[in-house]
C-alpha cells in the first residue's frame, strides 16, 4: 500500500483513494439509474424553508 503525498492527495493511500473511487462511481450509476420521479430545486428549497420555520416555531415555544 503506498503513502501519497498529502499536498497531492487527501487520500493516506492508493488503496483508500481507489475505494473512494469504487464507492463514488456506484453511487453515481445509482443516481443515474434511479427511476423515482425529479423534484426540482424549487421544490426542495421550499421544503427546506418550511422544515426550518416549523422548527423555529417549536424552539421559540
Amino acid at each position: 500500500m503506498a503513502k501519497l503525498d498529502p499536498r497531492v492527495s487527501e487520500f493516506e493511500s492508493t488503496e483508500a483513494a481507489e475505494d473512494y473511487d469504487w464507492w463514488f462511481r456506484a453511487k453515481i450509476e445509482r443516481a443515474v439509474a434511479d427511476t423515482r420521479p425529479t423534484i426540482s430545486h424549487d421544490q426542495v428549497m421550499a421544503r427546506t424553508r418550511c422544515d426550518r420555520s416549523r422548527r423555529e416555531a417549536i424552539e421559540a415555544r
